[in-house]
């Protein structure tokens, strides 16, 4: 009876095992699911790791999940490969190369295109980046937002964003909302960017910044970041229009001195010329 119950008690361990490693779905309380290979907890986190590795992981708050349930999702089917009959003459028939893969876009081009496209300083479009994730590609909010501009499934779906861990598409996604939300408040940039973290509906409802401190401290942060930036640059400009006026001064000054020190030379050899002719 006891090699029974030890046995049992194996067979149990190594189910737990393997649905540790199995795909699961963690079920927030916001309704939302996140699929994983597995999980880890770190402090008051659950660390679900999204891929076969370490590198691909999310942070949620333990508390915000409220259960866990087996991925029951069919895995797809593999299409067998076609055969190809073996060509007719013995002259081996030449494929094209595939293209050479094109380089990853850094965030600066990315922020760059959607500035143009939108026509938004990409200093802001940065300050909201920084405000919202962190920069962090794979950020996902305790309330369901994605992504480096932290959008919320509907409206990562409303404007057309399939992939909001894709930085091209958040980044777009998220400036053509900012560039929506600045023309619907006549461009006040604080009713936009509360609009941008509370909803328009809480702005339209207060005539303004809602009386939440989260959001009030979150339009101000962006803002402040935003200044510092364009006071840096005022600043850098500025001392570079000094130094460029410095060295334009010492040019002139030099390109000044040529002519005299000439003239110095040509009165010294005066006299020789006159002592010639005088011969």
């Amino acid at each position: 009876m006891r090699g029974f119950r030890q046995l049992g008690l194996i067979f149990a361990a190594m189910l737990l095992v393997i649905q540790c490693f199995a795909a699961d779905v963690a079920v927030l309380r916001n309704g939302f699911t996140i699929r994983h290979e597995r999980r880890s907890l770190v402090g008051s986190m659950t660390r679900l790791y999204t891929g076969p590795d370490a590198t691909s992981y999310v942070d949620i708050p333990t508390a915000d999940i409220d259960h866990f349930e087996v991925d029951t999702t069919p895995a797809p089917k593999t299409q067998p490969a076609p055969t190809v009959a073996a060509p007719a003459s013995a002259q081996a028939i030449a494929t094209p190369a595939p293209p050479p893969p094109q380089p990853a876009k850094s965030l600066d081009q990315i922020v760059g295109e959607a500035s143009s496209t939108h026509q938004i300083d990409p200093d802001f479009i940065n300050s909201v980046i920084r405000a919202e994730s962190g920069f962090k590609v794979r950020a996902v909010s305790p309330k369901g937002a994605q992504g480096l501009m932290q959008l919320m499934p509907g409206t990562a779906s409303n404007l057309g964003v399939k992939n909001a861990f894709d930085p091209a598409a958040n980044v777009d996604g998220g400036t053509r909302y900012l560039r929506f939300l600045l023309e619907k408040y006549n461009y006040d940039v604080a009713k936009a960017l509360a609009a941008y973290n509370a909803g328009p509906n809480r702005v339209d409802h207060y005539h303004g910044l809602p009386p939440y401190y989260e959001t009030q401290a979150y339009v101000a942060r962006i803002i402040r970041d935003y200044n510092r930036k364009k006071l840096a640059q005022k600043k850098a400009a500025k001392a570079h229009k000094t130094q460029t006026t410095t060295t334009t001064t010492k040019t002139v000054t030099r390109t000044k001195a040529t002519p005299t020190a000439a003239a110095s030379s040509q009165a010294a050899t005066a006299p020789r010329s006159s002592a010639a002719m005088a011969r």
